[in-house]
């Protein structure tokens, strides 16, 4: 007898926790005050954390998004090799990244900061220091950067790391969301610094040596 009632109690905690489940993945129980904003562009959607309004769309290949309550701007675009351009940049200082996959597409995820240009050196003085991830994915056609740029003066905790605010809160939820498009006439990398693809190419390669310890490389790079 006492083996049948713990058969029961047993039969009927599973049957709450299958519910429980239930009510989870149907969005009855959660956190139903999290705001989110969708987007659409040719070459990706998903959804933003928060009130997120178009400030700038008039480019194709380039939309610019901001978050006015709690001081975010997002910008996001495509161009042929995002790699590439990643590589320049940690040349100038941006740190080697975090790598996390997200809906099949893997993710090279930076952490830096930057002063704003107009009177530099009182926004550094006076805290006013941008805080800015960068989300890169490099798809076999076309690259894809997403820059979340973190006002100084925002509310939301910006720690550059992964267990930050602004990335656990803000920045993963929206790599979660996003499907990835494959585009024509993507915009050459090249082009974004005016160069021909020969020139650029030649950058590259003293990029390449400079990575491999020739130091001396990128002195005569133009």
């Amino acid at each position: 007898m006492e083996n049948k009632n713990v058969i029961i109690i047993l039969a009927i905690v599973v049957v709450i926790i299958a519910i429980i489940g239930v009510l989870f993945a149907t969005g009855f129980i959660g956190d139903k005050n999290i705001e989110t904003t969708p987007f659409k562009m040719d070459f990706m959607e998903g959804s933003f954390v928060g009130n997120v309004s178009l400030e700038n769309g008039k480019e194709k290949f380039m939309h610019s998004y901001e978050d006015k309550e709690n001081k975010i701007t997002y910008n996001i675009s495509t161009v042929d090799n995002s790699s590439a351009l990643m590589e320049l940049y940690q040349i100038q200082g941006v740190g080697y990244p975090e790598v996390r996959t997200f809906n099949g597409n893997e993710w090279n995820i930076y952490f830096t900061q930057a002063v704003p240009n107009n009177n530099s050196s009182n926004n550094f003085f006076n805290n006013n220091v941008m805080n800015i991830i960068i989300g890169e994915s490099q798809g076999e056609k076309q690259g894809y950067l997403i820059y979340m740029i973190i006002d100084g003066k925002s509310k939301i905790n910006a720690t550059g790391n992964m267990y930050g605010e602004a990335y656990t809160d803000y920045f993963q939820p929206l790599l979660e969301s996003l499907t990835l498009k494959e585009s024509k006439n993507v915009p050459h990398i090249y082009e974004e610094f005016g160069l021909t693809k020969g020139q650029f190419n030649q950058q590259m390669d003293l990029l390449q040596q400079y990575k491999a310890g020739n130091t001396s490389a990128l002195q005569g790079a133009q």
